[in-house]
C-alpha cells in the first residue's frame, strides 16, 4: 500500500492561481457600427447592426464589417449580407438597364423604326431581367410604345385616305350621270373635299414617322392620289365647258354625254342618239317624250339593284357587295336620268357603304393573311425543345391552308402574300415528309416482326401438339397474344391482311387447349350437378362435400379457363353447398334466437332510444340513453338471481349428504379462493355471511424429503395446461419446489386477485345478451351519440350567429349565455364581450383579428397577409407576452368594441368556429 502523509508536498502553494484580469480592447469597427462588436448578446448585436444599416453606409464599409462579423455572429451578419446582395443586384440591374436603354435610344434615334424591332426590344428586355418599371427604361418603354402607336396610326390613316379617295371618285362619277346644273351646285363642296383630302395626304407624307411606315402603304397612298387627281382634273374642265356652252350657243359641248344631250335639248337640237337614229333612218319620226311607264320601269330596275346591294352590304359579303355595286352602276348608267332625287340619294348612300365595306374587307383579309404567313414561318422557328412532330405539323399545315382558303373567300386575293405563305408551308412540309418516311420504314419493320411471330406460333404449335401441361400452354398463348398487340403500328390495309393469318395460326396452336377446356367444362358441370344434389339432401354430408371440393380444386389446377368464366362456374358450384350450410346455420340460430325477458327489455329500451333520436330533442335522447344503460345494468340483477338459485340448490344437497366440500372434476372444491387464480366455470355470488371454506384436501404427495415436499407440507396445486406446468414433476418445476410463500408477499395473491395487488376484481356482468339485443342497443347508442353531436354543432352555430347579430346591432342583450357559448368561454370573458358591446364603437380591430386568426390557425385574406407576417415577427420579439391562443377572449372583446362591417364579421365568424369548440 502507498503511505499516506499528513500534509501534501504542495501545501504551501495556493490552491488556485489567480488569472490576470483580461483587458477588453474595443474593436476597431465598434465606432463605425455603434458598438455592435462589443455587444453582450446576439440580439443586441443584430439591433445595432440594423441601426447602422439605416445610416446607408458605403459598400466598402459593408464588406469590411461583413468579413469581420461573419466569423463571430452569422445571425447578425445576415442583415449585412442581404444589404450587399441587394447592392449587387441593383448594380447588375443598372448594367442591364443601361444596356437596354442604349438599345432603345438607338431604336428611337433611327430615322426608320420597324414595329417588329420595337416589340422585340420590350420582349427581350423583359426576358433579360431588365427593370422596365424603373427609370430610364420606364420612360423609354413609353416612348417606344408611343412611337409604335404613331406609326400604326399613320398606316391606319393611309387606309382611311385610300377609301376616302375612292368615295370622292364615286361621287364625281355619279355627278357625271346627272344634270350639269347639279354638278355645278356640288362643285364648291367637291373642291373643298378634294383640297382637304390633299392636305391630309400631305400631312401623312410630311410626318416625321412616315419613313417608318411599312413599304406597302406609301404606294397605296400615291395610287389613290393619282386616281383622284385624274378624275378631278377631268371633271373640272368638262363642267366649265358645260357652263360656257349653256351661256353661249356657239360654244362647244362638254365631253360628258348626259350634259351634252341636256344642252342640245336646251338649244332645241336633237340628242346625239336621236341624231344618229335620224341619220340612219331619216324617214322615221322622232321619239316622243318619255312615257310614265318608262320612268316607272327605270325606277323599278334601280330599286331592285339597290335592294340587292343593301342586302349584301348588311350581311357583310365583300365579293358579293362589290358585284352588286357594279350591277347598280350599270343600271344607273342606263336609267339614271329617269329617276328622282330621293332614289338617287339612296343609290349614292348604298354605293358609299359598299365601297367602305369592300375596302375594309380587303384590309381585314390582308391582316388575316399576314397572320397566317407569320404562323407558317414560325413553324420552323420554334424554341429548342418545342419543335412540332410530324403528325402535329401535318395537322397544323392543313388547318393553315384551310384558313387561307376562307380568307380568299372574304376578299380579293393577294398573290405576293400567297407566295410567301406557300413557300413557308412547303419548307415546313419537309418535316412531314421525313415523318412519313419514318412511318413507312417502321411499318415495314413491324410487318416483318409480325410475320416472324406468326411463323414462330406455327412452329410452337407443332412442337407442343402432344403436351399435357395445359397451364404452360395457356401461359405461352397469352404471351404470344401480348407480343402481337405490342408488335408496333401498321397501316389499316396491312393489318387487315395480317390479322387473318394471325388468327389462323393462333387458333391452330390453341386447338388442343380448347379441346381440354371443353372436356374440363363437362366435368365441372357434372360436379356442379353433384353439388346441387348434395345441397338438396336432407342431411348434409361433410365428408362428401370435402371430397367434391378437392376434386374441383384438382380440376381447376389442371386445366385453366378464362378467369371470368371460371369464377362463374365456381360460384355456381359453391352456391348449393353454401345454401345448405346457411340453412344449417339458420336452423341452429333459430333455436337460440328466442328472446329472454332481459333481451326484450333491452330491445324495448333500444327502440325507445331510436324514437328519441328521430325526435331531435337532446333531453329526450339523454333520458332514453339513461334508460338503455339502466336496462343493460339489469344484467347483474339477473345474474344475482341465477346465483341465488344455485346457492339454494347447493345448500340443499349439502344438508342431505353431510357437511362435506363439493369436489369438481379436477378435484378442487367450489370455493371463492383458488391459489392459482383460475376462473370458476360458473359465476356464483357468495352469501354475505358465508363461512370460510375448508382447505383443499391433499390429492398426491411426493415420497422424498426435498424442501417443501415433506408429507406434512401441502403440495402446490397444478396449474392446468399453463406453460409453467411440469406434469412429470421434474426437479425443474419451480412451483412444485418452492411451494407457497409465507412472508406475505405472494401468499395472499389469491385473495387479492393476482400480481396486480390492489386492482379490484372484475365486475360481474351476468349472462351475455343475445345477438339481436346486443346489435340493437349498440346501433341505438351510436345513432344517439351522432344525433347529440349534430345537435351540439347546430347549437354552436346558432350561438355564433347570435353573437355576430349582437355585434352588428350593438346590443349586449343578444349575446348568448355561457352555457350556449361552450366551455371555452368563461363568465369573465362573456362579461368583457358584453361591456365591449355596451360602449360606443372605438378602436381598430385589424391587429386583434390577426391574433385571432393565428390562435385559430385560420387563413388570412390576401390583402392582410403582409400585416400578419409583420405581427408574427413582432410577437417573436415579445418573449414574455402571452400567445394569441391564450388571449383570444380579450382579442374578441377588442373586435366587438370596434365598428362592425361585413369583412370583419366574416373573419370573426371563421375563427370563432374553431375557437369556441376548443
Amino acid at each position: 500500500m502507498f503511505p499516506f502523509f499528513s500534509r501534501s508536498k504542495m501545501s504551501d502553494a495556493p490552491e488556485v492561481n489567480p488569472a490576470p484580469a483580461k483587458t477588453h480592447e474595443p474593436h476597431p469597427l465598434d465606432a463605425l457600427t455603434g458598438g455592435a462588436f462589443s455587444a453582450a448578446t446576439s440580439g443586441e448585436r443584430a439591433s445595432r447592426i440594423r441601426d447602422w444599416l439605416a445610416t446607408q453606409p458605403e459598400h466598402e464599409q459593408l464588406q469590411e464589417v461583413f468579413k469581420e462579423l461573419s466569423g463571430r455572429d452569422k445571425g447578425a451578419a445576415r442583415a449585412v449580407r442581404e444589404r450587399l446582395d441587394e447592392i449587387r443586384r441593383a448594380k447588375g440591374q443598372e448594367v442591364i438597364a443601361a444596356e437596354w436603354a442604349e438599345k432603345a435610344q438607338v431604336l428611337l434615334a433611327a430615322p426608320k423604326l420597324n414595329i417588329a424591332d420595337a416589340l422585340a426590344w420590350q420582349r427581350d428586355a423583359a426576358k433579360a431581367g431588365a427593370p422596365l418599371s424603373r427609370e430610364p427604361l420606364s420612360v423609354l418603354k413609353v416612348q417606344v410604345a408611343d412611337r409604335v402607336k404613331v406609326i400604326e396610326d399613320l398606316q391606319h390613316r393611309v387606309q382611311v385616305q385610300r377609301e376616302a379617295a375612292v368615295l370622292l371618285a364615286q361621287r364625281i362619277e355619279v355627278l357625271s350621270t346627272k344634270s350639269w346644273r347639279d354638278a355645278q351646285a356640288a362643285l364648291e363642296l367637291l373642291r373643298a373635299d378634294v383640297a382637304r383630302w390633299q392636305e391630309q395626304a400631305q400631312e401623312l407624307t410630311g410626318d416625321a414617322s412616315w419613313a417608318s411606315v411599312e413599304a406597302r402603304f406609301p404606294p397605296l397612298l400615291d395610287a389613290s392620289r393619282t386616281q383622284l387627281l385624274v378624275v378631278w382634273e377631268a371633271f373640272q374642265p368638262a363642267l366649265a365647258q358645260a357652263v360656257a356652252a349653256a351661256e353661249d350657243v356657239n360654244a362647244p359641248l362638254p365631253p360628258v354625254p348626259v350634259w351634252a344631250d341636256e344642252l342640245r335639248t336646251a338649244r332645241g337640237l336633237p340628242t346625239e342618239a336621236a341624231a344618229a337614229a335620224a341619220a340612219a333612218k331619216p324617214a322615221r319620226v322622232a321619239k316622243p317624250k318619255v312615257a310614265p311607264e318608262v320612268i316607272e320601269k327605270a325606277a323599278q330596275s334601280v330599286r331592285e339593284a339597290l335592294a340587292v346591294l343593301e342586302k349584301e352590304t348588311a350581311e357583310g359579303h365583300g365579293k358579293a357587295s362589290a358585284g352588286a355595286a357594279a350591277a347598280l352602276r350599270a343600271v344607273l348608267k342606263v336609267h339614271g336620268k329617269h329617276i328622282d332625287s330621293a332614289l338617287e340619294q339612296q343609290v349614292h348612300t348604298a354605293l358609299v357603304a359598299a365601297g367602305e365595306l369592300e375596302g375594309w374587307q380587303r384590309w381585314s383579309a390582308d391582316q388575316v393573311r399576314e397572320d397566317l404567313v407569320a404562323k407558317a414561318e414560325a413553324l420552323l422557328n420554334r424554341p429548342e425543345g418545342q419543335a412540332l412532330g410530324g403528325r402535329k405539323m401535318q395537322e397544323t399545315l392543313r388547318n393553315l391552308r384551310e384558313q387561307w382558303k376562307q380568307a380568299d373567300q372574304g376578299g380579293a386575293p393577294n398573290h405576293s402574300l400567297w407566295k410567301k405563305f406557300d413557300e413557308a408551308c412547303n419548307a415546313a412540309h419537309k418535316v412531314v415528309e421525313a415523318w412519313l418516311d419514318k412511318i413507312r420504314t417502321e411499318a415495314a419493320e413491324h410487318k416483318a416482326q409480325r410475320l416472324a411471330l406468326i411463323e414462330e406460333v406455327k412452329a410452337w404449335a407443332q412442337e407442343h401438339a402432344n403436351s399435357g401441361d395445359w397451364k404452360a400452354i395457356n401461359r405461352a398463348l397469352h404471351q404470344f397474344g401480348d407480343r402481337w398487340r405490342e408488335g408496333g403500328h401498321v397501316g389499316e390495309k396491312l393489318f387487315a391482311e395480317l390479322q387473318p393469318l394471325w388468327k389462323q395460326a393462333i387458333s391452330m396452336a390453341a386447338a388442343p387447349l380448347e379441346a381440354a377446356q371443353k372436356e374440363s367444362l363437362a366435368r365441372r358441370h357434372a360436379m356442379i350437378d353433384e353439388a346441387m344434389a348434395l345441397g338438396a339432401a336432407p342431411t348434409l354430408r361433410i365428408d362428401a362435400v370435402k371430397a367434391l371440393q378437392q376434386r374441383w380444386q384438382a380440376e381447376a389446377q389442371t386445366v385453366p379457363l378464362d378467369r371470368k368464366h371460371e369464377q362463374k362456374l365456381w360460384d355456381a358450384f359453391r352456391k348449393p353447398i353454401d345454401e345448405a350450410f346457411n340453412r344449417k346455420s339458420a336452423d341452429r340460430e333459430r333455436a337460440v334466437t328466442e328472446l329472454s325477458a332481459r333481451d326484450r327489455v333491452v330491445l324495448e329500451a333500444s327502440k325507445a332510444l331510436e324514437a328519441a333520436n328521430a325526435s331531435g330533442d337532446a333531453q329526450q335522447i339523454r333520458a332514453a340513453m339513461q334508460a338503455l344503460e339502466a336496462a343493460l345494468r339489469g344484467q347483474a340483477q339477473a345474474a344475482e338471481a341465477v346465483a341465488t338459485a344455485q346457492k339454494d340448490a347447493q345448500a340443499h344437497s349439502e344438508a342431505q349428504a353431510g357437511v362435506l366440500p363439493v369436489v369438481t372434476e379436477g378435484g378442487a372444491s367450489e370455493s371463492a379462493e383458488t391459489p392459482d387464480g383460475d376462473e370458476v366455470a360458473e359465476v356464483a355470488t357468495p352469501a354475505p355471511a358465508a363461512p370460510k371454506p375448508a382447505a383443499r384436501p391433499v390429492v398426491a404427495v411426493r415420497g422424498d424429503d426435498r424442501p417443501g415436499m415433506k408429507k406434512d407440507a401441502p403440495a402446490a396445486p397444478g396449474r392446468g395446461a399453463r406453460p409453467g406446468d411440469r406434469r412429470d414433476g421434474r426437479p425443474g418445476d419451480r412451483d412444485g419446489a418452492r411451494g407457497p410463500r409465507g412472508d406475505g408477499r405472494m401468499g395472499d395473491r389469491a385473495d387479492r386477485g393476482g400480481r396486480f395487488g390492489e386492482r379490484p376484481a372484475f365486475e360481474d356482468r351476468g349472462p351475455r345478451l343475445g345477438d339481436t339485443a346486443f346489435r340493437a342497443q349498440r346501433e341505438a347508442m351510436e345513432h344517439a351519440q351522432l344525433a347529440l353531436k349534430k345537435l351540439a354543432a347546430q347549437a354552436h352555430g346558432e350561438a355564433l350567429t347570435q353573437l355576430l347579430t349582437a355585434w352588428e346591432k350593438r346590443d349586449a342583450a343578444l349575446v348568448p349565455g355561457t352555457q350556449d357559448l361552450g366551455s371555452g368561454v368563461t363568465a369573465s370573458v362573456r362579461s368583457a364581450w358584453t361591456q365591449a358591446l355596451t360602449a360606443a364603437p372605438k378602436g381598430d380591430a385589424a391587429e386583434a383579428l390577426l391574433r385571432l386568426e393565428m390562435a385559430a390557425e385560420a387563413p388570412t385574406p390576401a390583402e392582410h397577409i403582409a400585416a400578419r407576417r409583420m405581427l408574427q415577427l413582432q410577437l417573436l420579439t415579445r418573449r414574455n407576452d402571452p400567445a394569441p391562443a391564450q388571449t383570444w377572449g380579450q382579442d374578441v372583446a377588442r373586435v366587438l368594441a370596434s365598428s362592425s362591417d361585413a369583412g370583419n364579421a366574416r373573419r370573426l365568424q371563421n375563427v370563432l368556429k374553431t375557437l369556441l369548440r376548443k
